[in-house]
């Protein structure tokens, strides 16, 4: 495992060194039958001819291996368009990577479960868009979608594979998070991830259409408190709650270039899956140099490590080594600046403005979602 070292730029020194990585986002394709208009992706996507080879994606799990990440998350798109998953996930598990495979479900079946449980995978996190065919694959955009879930779930647990369900929550839905705990008991998850939806990539674009009330994420909040005490023991729930509506912004990816790092369909290596929405980082490839130099060296994973980088208000907070600044990408979506305050935090003089504008967009009641790739 590499040792920790002292970033030395001077947008990244701090007191305490750079710790290795413990998890790395493996998008492996952004190709994907859904059509969710929650998707995060980036708006231009990476096509299958430009797409990391098999040998390549290999090379950089033994890079990411040796860097000292413990945690290889396998998504997309749909990984499960990609024909060497199992091959590529026989090469992690040889690494000694912990595999989470990150899917729809849609492109698996219970042979492909079986190659992947053979080849070593050690978890599934299933995505949910409703508890109703009808509900889940209007979201999805994909008939069939939901009962092809279903039909998942039951090979993964019957591999003895654990399994997540990743509910991704919004306006739409939100009122139903009562049914999506009790269907991913009834799957025998171990496990749900109740995620509001977060405004990136073609997600920004239905935001009229999928931003929560504040209502609705109250309910929500009180729903899972709930739950957690009625199903202690049962099943494991995890809450990401409505950004716009807290008083205080998440800790993106546990700090910038502090935990965990992306490598997309294409090599390009960035700090958090959005980070391509800053026009101002310029990205290294793992193509053109391991992947140990970009974590420590690379211009983007420095750019926010650190608080030289931060206003004085958020210097001087005493939660600058709890939320980190909050999310630099969302700064840059709702602020027009990366480097300024989160507009969520309430101590930020750009929070008034952000009320205004999501008592605006909560006012459209009726827009319509605009499905990806439609």
């Amino acid at each position: 495992m590499s040792k920790p070292i002292t970033v030395g730029s001077d947008a990244a020194r701090h007191a305490r060194p750079v710790p290795p990585p413990m998890a790395m986002l493996a998008e492996l394709t952004h190709r994907c039958p859904l059509a969710c208009p929650y998707c995060s992706n980036p708006i231009d996507l990476t096509h299958a001819d430009g797409e990391l080879s098999t040998g390549e994606w290999i090379g950089v799990f033994e890079q990411a291996a040796k860097l000292g990440v413990l945690h290889l998350h396998l998504s997309g798109g749909e990984p499960a368009a990609r024909r060497d998953l199992a091959e590529l996930t026989r090469a992690a598990a040889s690494f000694g990577l912990y595999t989470n495979l990150i899917t729809s479900g849609v492109g698996l079946t219970e042979a492909r479960i079986g190659e992947l449980a053979d080849a070593g995978l050690d978890h599934v996190q299933l995505s949910l868009q409703g508890v109703s065919p009808e509900g889940a694959d209007r979201i999805s955009g994909y008939r069939g979608g939901y009962d092809r879930k279903m039909a998942v779930a039951g090979w993964v647990t019957a591999a003895t594979i654990p399994l997540t369900v990743n509910a991704v929550c919004h306006r739409q839905n939100m009122d139903q998070i009562d049914a999506m705990i009790d269907l991913a008991i009834g799957l025998r998850a171990r496990r749900i991830e109740i995620a509001t939806v977060q405004f990136h990539g073609w997600a920004e674009r239905n935001k009229a259409a999928l931003l929560p009330t504040r209502v609705q994420v109250e309910r929500a909040t009180s729903t899972v408190a709930e739950a957690r005490r009625k199903y202690e023991g049962v099943i494991e729930i995890d809450y990401v709650p409505a950004d716009y509506h807290s008083n205080y912004p998440k800790a993106c990816m546990g700090g910038w270039g502090r935990v965990g790092l992306n490598v997309t369909p294409s090599g390009r290596v960035l700090p958090c899956h959005a980070a391509e929405t800053i026009p101002s980082l310029s990205f290294d490839n793992v193509r053109d140099g391991s992947l140990a130099r970009i974590w420590y060296e690379g211009d983007a994973f420095n750019a926010y490590r650190g608080d030289t980088w931060m206003p004085e208000l958020c210097r001087s907070c005493e939660r600058k080594n709890v939320d980190f600044g909050g999310c630099r990408c969302q700064a840059m979506a709702l602020a027009g600046d990366a480097s300024a305050m989160d507009p969520v935090c309430v101590r930020s003089p750009l929070r008034g403005g952000l009320t205004e504008d999501t008592d605006r967009l909560l006012a459209l009641s009726s827009a319509e979602l605009v499905f990806r790739g439609r």
